[in-house]
């Protein structure tokens, strides 16, 4: 495949202020809130506006959920809304583990067969024929990030549990091991 370097790194699942702040620091390009309360990275919304308003003009930012109606208290606050379904509106990130009807319609397409788990799986073949902005997720870490973009030349790529202590709770040196490795060329296996 194209083994291209993404241009596009994301952190999810973010709860604190610092979290934020460690992003920007590390060269992130997106962070995302979590606003689905079926989560255990769950942002209330209150606590999800200002962890956006903390991210606005620094990092653009994701409110991540399920469905649009578990966003729709919250959306406007922020610069995209990726969901596991599909919505009528222009900011959409739609996350799946199929593929989707009109992937030229979305702002981007995140292909999670993991449902926001964490749990790493076989990457199908039609995701590197995928146009547009198509970001891999699910059980990505340190170790297979660079592998998965030398074999699938994704627009990007997205972590959370990975770079965590517990739920919720990153930590600042799995997340620089991360982007570290999302920027760095595979090393060929013989």
């Amino acid at each position: 495949m194209s083994g291209q370097r993404p241009t596009f790194v994301k952190v999810c699942g973010l709860t604190r202020e610092e979290q934020i702040d460690w992003a920007v620091e590390l060269g992130y390009d997106a962070v995302g809130i979590v606003v689905t309360p079926k989560s255990k990275r769950y942002c209330p919304p209150e606590a999800a506006v200002r962890l956006a308003g903390h991210a606005r003009g620094r990092i653009p930012v994701f409110a991540v959920a399920l469905t649009y109606q578990e966003t729709a208290a919250v959306a406007g606050h922020f610069d995209t809304v990726q969901i596991y379904e599909t919505a009528d509106i222009p900011n959409l990130a739609l996350a799946s583990g199929a593929p989707p009807e009109r992937p030229e319609a979305l702002e981007y397409f995140f292909y999670d067969a993991s449902a926001g788990s964490g749990v790493f799986a076989d990457i199908p073949a039609w995701v590197a024929d995928l146009p547009g902005r198509v970001v891999i997720a699910g059980g990505l870490d340190e170790h297979n990030v660079a592998r998965v973009i030398e074999d699938f030349g994704p627009y990007g790529v997205d972590v959370s549990s990975s770079v965590e202590t517990a739920p919720g709770i990153k930590s600042r040196e799995k997340m620089a091991a991360f982007v570290a490795a999302a920027r760095t060329p595979a090393t060929p296996t013989p």
